[in-house]
Formats: C-alpha cells, sequence, structure tokens
C-alpha cells in the first residue's frame, strides 16, 4: 500500500506517520506544501525521511496561494463571522489541490491527514479531495478508535515522539498548536482551550510570530501606499521600500508604476505582513463556531491580511456602485462560510467568485493607509474610475446644477408612501 501524507512537520503530523506506516505495512510518502511557513520548513525532509516516510515532495505554492487563493477571497471581502480572515481555511484548499496532484503522479492508494475528528480540517481536506479526485481514498488517523486510544492527548503524542526521537516544538509547559501560512499563524489547544485564558499578557509574548504587541509598537506612526488593478494589489509605495525588501530577501520587485514599486501577489503579501507584524496589527482573540458544531477558541496574527482588506475595501467605496456593492456585501457571509467549511472547490463558490470578479473591474486605483500601534487608519484614495463627485457632495452653494436639492422632496414623498399607508392601518 502506498499513502502520501499530508505533513507539516509538526507533533500530530510527525506521529502519525510513522504510526500509519506501522499499521498499514505501508510506504509512506510525506507531502508538505509552502504556503509561506517560512523557517518551519527547515529540515523538514531529512526528517520525514528519518521518521519513516520513503519521499518528501515540498511543494512550492508560495505564489500560487497567494494569486489563486487569498487574492480572490480579499477580493470578495470575506470575514467569517465578522471577525476571522480565514488563514487556515483557505491554505486548505491550496495544499490539497497540489497533494492530489502527488497522489496521482505517485499512483498512491490513498491520502492521509491529521486533522483532529474535532476539527474543520479534516472537512476541507476531504471535500477538496472530493472535488478534485472522487476516486482517492482518504485516511483520517483521528477518526480511528484505535489511533485515539494509544494517543487519547497532546501528552501522549509528545511520548510518543519522545520515544522514537522524533523532535516536535511542543511541550507540556505551552502544549497549544501553530499553524503557519503566508496569510496568518494561529495557536489553539493547551492554554487556548480556556476562554478566560489571557494570552495577551507579557508571559505569553513569546507565543507570537508575527507581531510585536500593539503596545510595544513604534510611537511614530507609519505610512504605506497600495496600488490596485482590478481588484488585486499590484504595487507598494513606502519611504523605505528598497531597505524593506532586502530585509525580507526573497522579494524582487517586477518593475515600477508612477512611482511604485509592483510586485508580485507573494512579494505583496510579505512586505504587508512585515509592515503590519512590526505595527501590531492584525492580532485577534476569537470565539469561532466550527462547522462540525463545537465552539472553539482561537487566536490569530494576520497582519499583512488585514492591512490589504482594509486597503481594498477603502478603494472600493470609492469605485464601486452602490447596488453592485451592496449585492456583493450581501454574499459575504455565504462566501466566508464556504470556504471556512471546505467548500472551495464547490460550484456556488465559483459561482460567486464570478460575481466578484465582475465587481472588481473598476476596481483600480491608490490608497494611502497609516499604520499605528495596531490600528490601520484610511489616508487617502483616489482612482481614474472615481464615481465621487466633489460638485455633488460639496456643502457649498453654486452647484445647483449638479445637484438640485428641491428635487429630494418629491424623492422623500415618494419613500414615505408606503411607511404612511402602514401607519393609516394601526
Amino acid at each position: 500500500m502506498k499513502i502520501v501524507v499530508a505533513y507539516s512537520g509538526g507533533l500530530d503530523t510527525s506521529v502519525l506517520l510513522l504510526w500509519l506506516k506501522n499499521k498499514y505495512n505501508a510506504e509512506i510518502i510525506a507531502y508538505c506544501a509552502d504556503v509561506g511557513q517560512g523557517d518551519e520548513l527547515d529540515g523538514l525532509e531529512a526528517k520525514a525521511l528519518s521518521t519513516g516516510a520513503s519521499k518528501c515532495f515540498i511543494g512550492d505554492l508560495k505564489e500560487d496561494f497567494a494569486a489563486n487563493y487569498i487574492f480572490p477571497m480579499i477580493q470578495a471581502g470575506a470575514i467569517y463571522e465578522g471577525r476571522y480572515l480565514l488563514g487556515t481555511s483557505i491554505a486548505r484548499p491550496c495544499i490539497t489541490n497540489d497533494m492530489i496532484k502527488i497522489a496521482l503522479a505517485e499512483g498512491a492508494d490513498a491520502i492521509a491527514h491529521g486533522a483532529t475528528g474535532k476539527g474543520n480540517d479534516q472537512v476541507r481536506f476531504e471535500l477538496s479531495s472530493a472535488a478534485l479526485a472522487p476516486n482517492v481514498k482518504c485516511i483520517a488517523p483521528w477518526r480511528d478508535e484505535e489511533f485515539r486510544k494509544e494517543f487519547p492527548g497532546r501528552a501522549e503524542m509528545i511520548a510518543y515522539a519522545q520515544e522514537n526521537n522524533i523532535p516536535v516544538k511542543a511541550s507540556m509547559k505551552k502544549p497549544y498548536s501553530m499553524d503557519r501560512n503566508l496569510l496568518h499563524i494561529s495557536f489553539e489547544a493547551g492554554a487556548m482551550e480556556d476562554p478566560w485564558y489571557d494570552a495577551t499578557t507579557p508571559e505569553d509574548a513569546d507565543m507570537y510570530v508575527l507581531s510585536v504587541s500593539p503596545e510595544d509598537a513604534p510611537d511614530r506612526a507609519e505610512y504605506i501606499e497600495v496600488l490596485f488593478e482590478k481588484g488585486n494589489a499590484i504595487g507598494l509605495k513606502h519611504e523605505n521600500i528598497d531597505s524593506l525588501l532586502t530585509e525580507l530577501g526573497d522579494v524582487k520587485s517586477t518593475g515600477q508604476q508612477d512611482g511604485y514599486t509592483l510586485l508580485s501577489p507573494y512579494g505583496v503579501m510579505r512586505v504587508l505582513n512585515l509592515l503590519g507584524g512590526r505595527n501590531g496589527i492584525g492580532r485577534i482573540d476569537i470565539v469561532e463556531n466550527r462547522f462540525v458544531g463545537m465552539k472553539s477558541r482561537g487566536v490569530y496574527e494576520t497582519p499583512g491580511g488585514t492591512i490589504l482588506l482594509e486597503a481594498h475595501r477603502d478603494l472600493e467605496t470609492l469605485v464601486m456602485d452602490r447596488e453592485a456593492m451592496h449585492v456583493r456585501d450581501s454574499l459575504i457571509p455565504k462566501y466566508a462560510q464556504l470556504i471556512y467549511n471546505g467548500f472551495w472547490f464547490s460550484p456556488e463558490r465559483e459561482a460567486i467568485q464570478a460575481l466578484v470578479t465582475e465587481t472588481q473591474k473598476k476596481v483600480s486605483g491608490e490608497v494611502r493607509l497609516k499604520l499605528y500601534k495596531g490600528n490601520v487608519l484610511q489616508a487617502g484614495r483616489r482612482s481614474p474610475h472615481s464615481m465621487y463627485s466633489e460638485a455633488i457632495a460639496t456643502m457649498e452653494g453654486g452647484q445647483e446644477e449638479a445637484y438640485n436639492q428641491n428635487d429630494a422632496t418629491g424623492f422623500i414623498a415618494l419613500n414615505a408612501l408606503r411607511l404612511k399607508a402602514v401607519a393609516n392601518q394601526k
């Protein structure tokens, strides 16, 4: 038997890789998607092979993830339950898509994942797999009674890893789980399971990876300008943009346009993550409703995504037709729910995405933002497609031809007609 295992090198997947090999007497192929975890991938292949895998594939999906998953989601303005920017949720279809390609190319009998039977990720992986390769079997060890009996908790998994010389970062002191990608990092389980636990104190300062606390952010505000084309950020303007790119190391400009440094979607996210992180932007602590029915608590860092979402929305207010915006906005809860619940490859998500794409044709222009101690402040927007008219909006006189205030009398009277009728019923 040949199984392709979704492998991150973390506690769960490190343990289940060896466990699956022993249980099924199978050849195990480890698959890891590079969706922007950074140095978490260092030594991953060697670790997978030493743990029992015959091969380890690391798919470089950073650009794909940014361009074909994060950016379309930003265009839709997707936020789950009004707070969560879907950092983990949106990565799963991207990862599954490439993992399925490897499984088919390797002639694997099945794929396996380390998502628990209580979580959302099991649904996301398996629904994506069903949509992409309905004949490929999925193995979920956490839904196997034998596996759960051997590992009733994280303590037993940590002990198993230690006994088998599998290096993991988790410990009994801080056994929370982390999931990182280009868009965010999440912290769940362990101490996070108590919703009254305060994760903002100095004692947990070293838990955070992508951002400083707002209290520790600089006392001087920092400006960033974002250039959009058809709803996508294509360039950035910053007083020290060259030094930012040098600091990041892996981001190269693709050119210049009107004073903006043009960047790929991955490059845009990397720069915004850096700026947002050092200004304490994008930290949230939420209790959310999982698809499987329970509530869960999580702490998230989404610095770049928070900035990008604010910039995109600000430009839309200038250029989008009111009713088109309202129709799109009415679909945001459904769209976000589809991503959260694992239906990225569903026909209904694709249909909503087509509508979103249509609304973005004129979302081109510039947005200036002020970053300060956890806040993203709007500081200006302009576009060749602006629908704003100062002549119409001005409170000064002399513009009666653009907007005759007398016309409002009839407008109000007609809209009041049905309200009067209802009042007369009482």
